[in-house]
C-alpha cells in the first residue's frame, strides 16, 4: 500500500508520547514493506525535500513548522503523491483539515491518528470539525474514545488501538534485585505519587521494599514526604531509567503500583504486567490504567491509600514471574496488524503484507 502519514512536527522537532506513537506506526509499517512517506515540517540540514531513516520516508512540507504554510501547501503534495490511505495526527486540528482537503482530492480516505496527550480547544469549531470529518478515528483507550465522541464523532467512526511494546525485549533482560512494589512516572504534579507512598506507609510494620522510576520537577519533594513517613529508607529513588533497566527493575518486582492522575495509555503499566508484574490500578477519572487490568486475574483495582496497602500485601497471593505471555498481544507486530485491518476496511483495495 502506498501510505501518506501527516505530522507538522516529528521526534526531531518535539518528545511526546503521541509523536513517537505516530512515527513509530509509520516505521512498523515502511518495515513490512508497504510504501510511507510521512509528510512534516523540514528537520534535516539539507537542500533535498526527502530524507530516509529506518526505510520511512520524510517529505518536507515546509522548512520549518509555521502551521499556515504547512496547510496551504499539504493538499496538493497529498494529492500528487496519491496515497491509498491518508493519516493524520489530531494535533494540531488545521493540518487533520488540510488533510482532509489533500484527501478529497487523493480520493482516499482520511485516518485520524487521535492520542489524546495534548489538550485541545474542544470548543473551537476547527476542532470539533478534526472530530467529526475524518472516516476513521483511531484512539490509544477507551477514555480518548469518549473524549473524542463528546466532540462530535460517532461510534462506527472510532477504534481503539492500544499502544505497543516489544514484548520479545522482555526475556532479553535480566531480572534486577528482588524488591516488592516498582511505580514508574515522571515526578510531576499528575504523578499522584502521595497516595502510593502513603499506602506504603501503611505497612510501616511490614517488611517490604520499593523502587521508584522517574524524575522530575517534584522529585526532591516526593523524596523529602517518604522521609516525612519514616519509610525513606526502604525506597529508592533510581531517576530516569532507559527502557533494558526498567524491564529488569519490573522483572525483580512482584507487583507494579499505578497512581497517576492523567494517563491516555498506562505504558509503564503495560511492560510491567509484561514482565510478570501483578498491577495494582488505583482508579482515575482521566486515567486508563484501569482499562489494561480489566479482565486480568493477576490485578487490584482500587480507590485510595489503604486499599493499596491491602493489595500490595493481597499480592503476596500470587506466584512471582518474570514474564506473562498474556501481553505479547501487545506486541508491536500485533497491534500493527489492527491498523492494517483498519486500512483494509477503509481503502481502495485489499490490504495484503509487503504491498
Amino acid at each position: 500500500m502506498r501510505l501518506a502519514f501527516v505530522a507538522m512536527e516529528t521526534t526531531h522537532h518535539s518528545d511526546g508520547a503521541g509523536t513517537h506513537r505516530f512515527e513509530r506506526i509509520a516505521r512498523l509499517l515502511a518495515k513490512r514493506g508497504h510504501e510511507v512517506t510521512l509528510f512534516c515540517g523540514q528537520w534535516w540540514d539539507a537542500y533535498d525535500d526527502t530524507f530516509v531513516v529506518d526505510d520511512l520516508r520524510y517529505c518536507g512540507v515546509t522548512l520549518g513548522t509555521a502551521i499556515s504554510s504547512f496547510c496551504t501547501r499539504l493538499p496538493a503534495l497529498l494529492a500528487a503523491y496519491n496515497p491509498d490511505i491518508v493519516h493524520v495526527r489530531s494535533d494540531p486540528p488545521e493540518q487533520v483539515l488540510a488533510s482532509l482537503a489533500g484527501s478529497k482530492l487523493a480520493r482516499a480516505p482520511l485516518v485520524v491518528e487521535w492520542f489524546g496527550d495534548v489538550e485541545l480547544d474542544e470548543t473551537a469549531r476547527r476542532t470539533r470539525w478534526a472530530a467529526s470529518k475524518p472516516d476513521q478515528i483511531i484512539t490509544p483507550s477507551e477514555l480518548v474514545r469518549t473524549q473524542v465522541r463528546e466532540l462530535g464523532a460517532s461510534g462506527d467512526q472510532t477504534r481503539t488501538i492500544p499502544e505497543s511494546i516489544g514484548y520479545d525485549r522482555v526475556t532479553d533482560v535480566e531480572p534486577a534485585e528482588e524488591v516488592d512494589v516498582a511505580y514508574a512516572h515522571p515526578l510531576d504534579g499528575s504523578a499522584n505519587i502521595q497516595d502510593f507512598l502513603l499506602g506504603l506507609a501503611e505497612l510501616r510494620e511490614r517488611d517490604w521494599s520499593a523502587t521508584v522510576i522517574g524524575d522530575g520537577p517534584k522529585r526532591s519533594e516526593y523524596e523529602q514526604e517518604a522521609a516525612d513517613l519514616r519509610i525513606d529508607d526502604r525506597i529508592t529513588f533510581v531517576g530516569a531509567c532507559d527502557r533494558e533497566r526498567r524491564i529488569g527493575i519490573y522483572r525483580g518486582a512482584h507487583a507494579f503500583v499505578q497512581t497517576a492522575y492523567r494517563e491516555v495509555f498506562a505504558t509503564e503499566l503495560l511492560w510491567a504486567l509484561a514482565c510478570g508484574c501483578i498491577g495494582i490500578v488505583e482508579y482515575q477519572a482521566e486515567s486508563s490504567a484501569h482499562e489494561l487490568i480489566e479482565n486480568y486475574e493477576r490485578s487490584y483495582r482500587v480507590t485510595n491509600p489503604q486499599q493499596l496497602a491491602d493489595a500490595i500485601v493481597d499480592a503476596g497471593n500470587f506466584e512471582f514471574q518474570t514474564s506473562a505471555e498474556t501481553w505479547r498481544a501487545y506486541d508491536h507486530d500485533a497491534v500493527i496488524e489492527q491498523y492494517l485491518d483498519t486500512y483494509e476496511k477503509l481503502g481502495k483495495q485489499p490490504v495484503k503484507q509487503g504491498q
